[in-house]
């Protein structure tokens, strides 16, 4: 089978990157806040966590919350977020782009801050079974910005470093990358402003799926 020309491994974040998701997971940590008594982050650093493992993300959004209520807190998030995931969608174009890519054999894979009951559940929400050749997600390994799920799935794949692209929406995703030593392509479209992108020197920041999928096609 002949590889494509210069990625073989296509890694994509999940949150912000293919599923319309920021704004929800953003006013779940707040109403998980509000929750157990304390003050609720603000939209901008609710959603600058989004990328992250659980843990970590809620360490950050509440960071004078005693140790031993953090899983009290975990618990109402993860509340408000299974009793409204069925509100959310695919960005518009994604399955199309994804299609396209995997007609040309790329390996298509997600690296994500997700649980893997959380990502499971997504997948079959959104009819991606078959879709995706591989994933990792924060509970089985090392949350982002560690290389890890990236270099686990280079590893399952045999694909190199040179050859392999991760995609995402926040600047976790695009420090993983670069601590991985694989390439970067930023999405504006999600949690993080595009502009801190900059110092993780991605090959190209794109302001739609549209964008993307046209970036992929032409030098993927």
């Amino acid at each position: 089978m002949t590889r494509p020309r210069r990625f073989d491994l296509i890694a994509f974040d999940w949150d912000g990157t293919l599923f319309d998701s920021t704004g929800l997971i953003a006013r779940c940590i707040q109403e998980a806040c509000r929750d157990v008594g304390i003050a609720a982050p603000s939209d901008a650093d609710a959603a600058y966590v989004i990328g992250l493992g659980l843990n970590d993300a809620l360490r950050h959004a509440a960071p004078g919350l005693p140790l031993e209520r953090y899983p009290e807190l975990g618990r109402r998030y993860r509340h408000h977020y299974f009793t409204r995931q069925h509100e959310l969608v695919l960005f518009e174009g994604t399955l199309a782009m994804l299609r396209a890519l995997k007609a040309r054999n790329h390996w298509l894979t997600v690296a994500t801050g997700k649980s893997r009951r959380g990502l499971d559940e997504a997948l079959a929400s959104a009819q991606l079974h078959g879709v995706f050749d591989g994933s990792r997600t924060a509970d089985e390994t090392a949350s982002k910005p560690s290389p890890l799920m990236l270099e686990e799935l280079m590893r399952e794949f045999g694909a190199e470093p040179r050859r392999t692209l991760m995609i995402g929406d926040t600047t976790h995703d695009l420090q993983m990358a670069r601590n991985a030593g694989v390439a970067s392509l930023g999405v504006s479209f999600g949690a993080h402003d595009h502009e801190s992108f900059a110092e993780f020197t991605p090959l190209a920041v794109l302001h739609s799926t549209r964008e993307l999928h046209d970036w992929l096609l032409a030098h993927a």
